[in-house]
């Protein structure tokens, strides 16, 4: 028999989870049946998304119910297999959870190939965050070379990749960060033109400035006042991709909704949300396309990885909440 940490939803939180939020046990797994594999964990992927699986309510995923062990998108390796499609020593993503151990049967299981990218980067640009921005930008965004592209929580996983994949496609990138160091990473590392400082700087201005002739993309990552800002400074046409809004996930009460929405009216533009599990069918296109571009240096995937157990799951997870990561935020078991 294995044992495995384990990290399971004590209850729901309101607010920014705490401590109180999670129960650490320690399970014993039964032995494979026909079918099934075993895996240990090594890497355990952590998004903002994950905030909302903590709520009870209506949305793309049922929630994460009280009791169970938490979601997590993992990188594994099967150390005991009765399932046809999988051997000892296969490198794996599933969503296994945020464990040590896990047992599967298999669906949702793909094999992944560490001599094309280490763990952590099947969790970043290879991942979801890599998939979010490729069909976001080009599906949902339908950008075009040339255009001006703004992308919110630049610094994150999603949003660094979309301004990458936004160069290589031609078009001039704005992205908008949390502080100064975030902002340099942005334009000396990853090749965005400029960068604006939410936290010490007017962000309305400072986007009519860089883009006098207005936005063609604002891929927005946080919702709030800088949707706001997005919003008066659009180009007609202009598309608007709804990924996320992380600026509010922990709040307790509803926000009000954009004050500005009419210049969608005003300018032509479009708001649209998605989902990238729409195009899960397609997530080898985009693997191929992000793999050619890291290899070739067009783009840089850039991974914050925390050491440690399954135990300090939920401390690193307010990372996302508090602007304490850059890039992909990775617990490394």
């Amino acid at each position: 028999m294995t044992k495995t940490q384990q990290v399971r939803l004590a209850r729901r939180p309101l607010g920014l989870p705490d401590a109180q939020t999670w129960d650490l046990t320690t399970e014993e797994l039964p032995a494979l049946e026909d079918g099934q594999l075993l895996v240990q964990v090594h890497f355990i992927s952590l998004d903002p998304a994950m905030r909302g699986w903590l709520n009870d309510v209506r949305s793309y995923l049922p929630p994460v119910g009280v009791g169970e062990v938490m979601r997590s998108l993992d990188i594994a390796t099967v150390i005991e297999s009765r399932h046809p499609d999988f051997a000892v020593g296969d490198a794996v993503s599933g969503v296994f959870g945020v464990t040590e151990y896990a047992i599967s049967d298999g669906r949702g299981v793909q094999q992944v190939d560490l001599d094309v990218a280490p763990g952590p980067t099947w969790l970043g640009a290879l991942g979801m965050p890599g998939m979010t921005a490729y069909f976001g930008l080009l599906e949902v965004g339908k950008l075009k070379a040339g255009e001006t592209v703004v992308v919110s929580a630049a610094a994150g996983a999603v949003g660094s990749v979309v301004g990458q994949i936004a160069k290589a496609k031609g078009a001039t990138v704005i992205g908008i960060a949390g502080g100064a160091q975030k902002c340099r990473m942005l334009t000396e590392e990853l090749g965005f033109d400029a960068a604006i400082d939410y936290r010490g700087e007017d962000v309305l201005r400072r986007l009519r400035e860089l883009a006098p002739k207005g936005i063609d993309i604002y891929f927005d990552n946080v919702g709030g006042d800088i949707l706001d800002a997005a919003l008066a400074n659009l180009r007609r046409g202009a598309r608007i991709v709804l990924c996320g809004a992380v600026a509010a996930y922990n709040d307790e009460q509803l926000r009000p909704g954009p004050s500005r929405y009419m210049s969608l009216l005003v300018f032509r533009a479009s708001m649209t949300g998605f989902v990238v599990f729409d195009y899960a069918d397609r997530y080898g296109e985009a693997i191929d396309d992000i793999s050619t571009w890291l290899a070739d240096g067009t783009l840089k995937s850039r991974e914050h990885i925390v050491e440690g157990g399954v135990a300090g799951f939920g401390e690193t997870l307010n990372l996302l909440f508090s602007g304490g990561n850059t890039g992909k935020l990775v617990l490394a078991l």
